[in-house]
């Protein structure tokens, strides 16, 4: 039973259209991550959700009631920017308590709902500093509780951990996945960053040019794509245009494996680096490693082959792999491979 509906959203703009028909069906307490490059429409379709954008059509519905043209304030929703937007003259405090005076919730209940927010986020005894006393995470987390101290329908997170340094960023993610399913909390955020996708949702929605691309959850959409975009932009891939016929697809004049419900005619044929590897039997390719890049756990080659250039992967097993210069043989197994037909994005 879904909880949270868009149906059928549009934004217009003159002759540019942001968003194209957007559907999306999310249940309750579901993370759900919009990902995308640039420009592609995720953020419009967050601030339309939020009413701070009026769809051009389309509605949204959460929880049976239809809040298309519900204001802002009137929505229930929790809200958090990459900014995080607090005010720098109120202390913590007072800044996670401005949602509650303003709903005119009496003064005994904000204290006791202020106070069990900042506990939550590990803020106890922070309640008195103002924003610029703060760390960028405990900012975050300031961002953070304001938005839940409201106890929204449904919490809104529009690239909150955009300024965050790696390492902060890294355990930010950790911390407010638990928190999302300790809370149960309905959520939807958007990012660009694929591995925060990957961390926190339990399903993606790709979008490229306001469109959705595929949803599913991250390793449905890793194993899975749906087209050359969505493998490329999710991870590294390769993709070779090839045709399609009876198990095999045709590659520059080479003949490799694929399953047998594979697409027929033109086609992209797509393969992990991950799943590739050095053989010294049975190789469908041979190539001159052209370049290696060391990953810390692993090392990602690249081979001059016969098709093109091909990324493959390797474990560090504490001895570096092939070097410059040196051709090996390449396979794969036809399982590990995606065929979607040629030119889809």
């Amino acid at each position: 039973m879904s909880y949270l509906e868009l149906n059928g959203l549009i934004k217009r703009y003159d002759d540019f259209v942001a968003v194209k028909d957007c559907t999306l069906s999310i249940g309750r307490g579901e993370f759900v991550c919009l990902l995308g490059p640039s420009g592609c429409g995720k953020t419009t379709t967050l601030q339309m959700l939020a009413g701070l954008v009026t769809p051009t059509a389309g509605s949204i519905v959460l929880d049976g009631d239809d809040i298309t043209r519900v204001k802002p304030s009137a929505r229930g929703l929790g809200i958090v920017f990459q900014s995080y937007a607090l005010f720098p003259h109120m202390t913590v405090r007072q800044n996670v308590s401005f949602g509650l005076e303003m709903k005119r919730v009496p003064s005994a209940e904000r204290k006791r709902r202020v106070d069990q927010t900042l506990e939550l986020v590990h803020l106890g005894g922070f309640g008195d500093r103002y924003p610029k006393e703060l760390s960028g995470g405990q900012r975050q987390r300031v961002a953070m509780a304001r938005a839940l101290v409201i106890e929204p329908r449904v919490l809104l997170l529009d690239e909150p951990m955009g300024a965050l340094d790696a390492k902060l960023r890294e355990d930010m993610q950790v911390e407010l996945r638990a928190l999302q399913q300790r809370l149960g909390i309905t959520t939807l955020m958007v990012t660009h960053d694929q591995a925060e996708a990957m961390t926190l949702a339990d399903r993606v929605v790709l979008m490229n040019r306001g469109e959705v691309q595929q949803v599913a959850s991250p390793f449905e959409m890793y194993e899975a794509p749906s087209g050359s975009f969505v493998s490329k932009f999710l991870g590294k891939a390769n993709v070779f245009r090839g045709t399609s016929r009876g198990g095999t697809v045709e590659v520059a004049g080479r003949r490799l494996p694929c399953g047998a419900a594979a697409p027929q005619g033109a086609v992209d044929y797509i393969v992990r680096p991950e799943k590739i590897g050095e053989t010294r039997t049975g190789a469908l390719l041979d190539g001159r490693v052209v370049s290696r890049l060391f990953l810390g756990n692993h090392w990602l080659l690249t081979a001059e082959t016969p098709i093109g250039l091909v990324q493959y992967a390797q474990m560090n097993s504490g001895v570096p792999p092939s070097a410059e210069g040196t051709v090996v043989g390449l396979g794969w197994d036809c399982e590990h491979v995606v065929v979607v037909p040629g030119g889809v994005a």
